[in-house]
């Protein structure tokens, strides 16, 4: 082979080298976040691993930490603390914790898609809980494929929520139970307990 000849083949060869790894960090970037709470999830359910909630007091907020080596070796029963006692929902069969947004506009992602990257949102213009009413929390949204990892992927794993599941929200440091009585696509339904 002449020079120029291998001057091109490495160069070809170096350009597809780069695309293939493109493409392969394209593609963990894009599901790797799904991917990994969906084994925490799995690894859960073979253990046979539950999430209590603490209460906690005006001020008293704690970030649960382990993460995935706390899932492996730690204790069956572990502990969810909010995130904001203010504000906050968990649900304790996948494990989520997250910071609630009030009054977020639903209808401008100029207001709301700052705001997922932070936390569930709440609706503007419903309710809050422990009032009469329909209370709208959002989450798990995102405006491209490649901003999956920036939104709350967690909440993924909603779609294995059953009838009868726990939610609680926490708010103005009260705690408000709720069951899951049934989901239709997306939406899902609870009840205040």
């Amino acid at each position: 082979m002449k020079r120029e000849e291998v001057f091109k083949f490495l160069t070809l060869r170096t350009i597809g080298y780069f695309l293939v790894l493109f493409a392969i960090y394209g593609v963990f970037a894009t599901f790797g976040p799904v991917l990994y709470y969906q084994a925490e999830y799995e690894i859960m359910q073979t253990r046979g691993i539950h999430f209590v909630i603490k209460d906690v007091g005006a001020g008293k907020t704690s970030d649960t930490g382990g993460g995935l080596g706390n899932l492996l070796a730690g204790p069956q029963q572990q502990i969810l603390i909010p995130k904001d006692p203010m504000f906050s929902i968990l649900i304790p069969k996948i494990g989520a914790n997250a910071k609630v947004i009030p009054n977020v506009d639903p209808s401008n992602p100029e207001d709301y898609l700052p705001k997922l990257q932070l936390g569930v949102a709440h609706a503007a213009g419903s309710v809050f809980p422990g009032m009469n009413g329909n209370i709208y929390l959002f989450a798990h949204s995102t405006d491209n494929f490649w901003n999956v990892a920036q939104y709350n992927a967690v909440f993924f794993l909603l779609k294995d929520l059953k009838p009868g599941d726990e939610i609680v929200i926490f708010f103005e440091n009260v705690r408000h139970n709720y069951v899951v009585t049934g989901s239709k696509q997306l939406i899902l339904r609870m009840f205040l307990i």
